[in-house]
């Protein structure tokens, strides 16, 4: 069993930055996909950002493109997302993914980008923008 623990989260003011952080832990098995999602109450759960972490291929929601930036570390055990200009709808509760199978999906699908295509989650944190 995989287990996802994101650390990290806080409030900072509108323009600012903030760095989240995911280590997984519990398993051997591989994670081929790590993901990003953001969540507000009420509404859906959103995809943020994708990592395949054998090549380092990214991908992002339009809303954060040249704002945000996913990483791993070198073990590929703690997945990282940098928020540069952050802007108050940022506000969210962030939430780490992972999958353990690479399945079919081209590293840039947009499916990658939709809750279903991911196995284990994390339990999320708090990131508050104010303006």
């Amino acid at each position: 069993q995989v287990h996802l623990a994101e650390s990290g989260g806080g409030s900072v003011q509108a323009g600012g930055s903030l760095k989240i952080s995911c280590e997984a832990s519990g398993s051997s098995v591989s994670l081929p996909y790590m993901a990003w999602f953001r969540q507000v109450s009420g509404k859906e759960r959103e995809g943020v950002a994708v990592i395949k972490t054998d090549t380092g291929f990214t991908n992002y929601a339009d809303f954060v493109k040249g704002r945000f930036t996913i990483s791993q570390d070198n073990d590929k055990n703690t997945l990282t997302l940098q928020m540069d200009n952050l802007k108050p709808e940022d506000t969210a509760t962030y939430i780490c993914a992972a999958r353990s199978t690479a399945g079919l999906y081209s590293p840039s699908s947009p499916l990658l980008l939709r809750p279903p295509s991911y196995y284990f989650w994390g339990q999320g944190i708090q990131v508050t923008v104010s303006s």
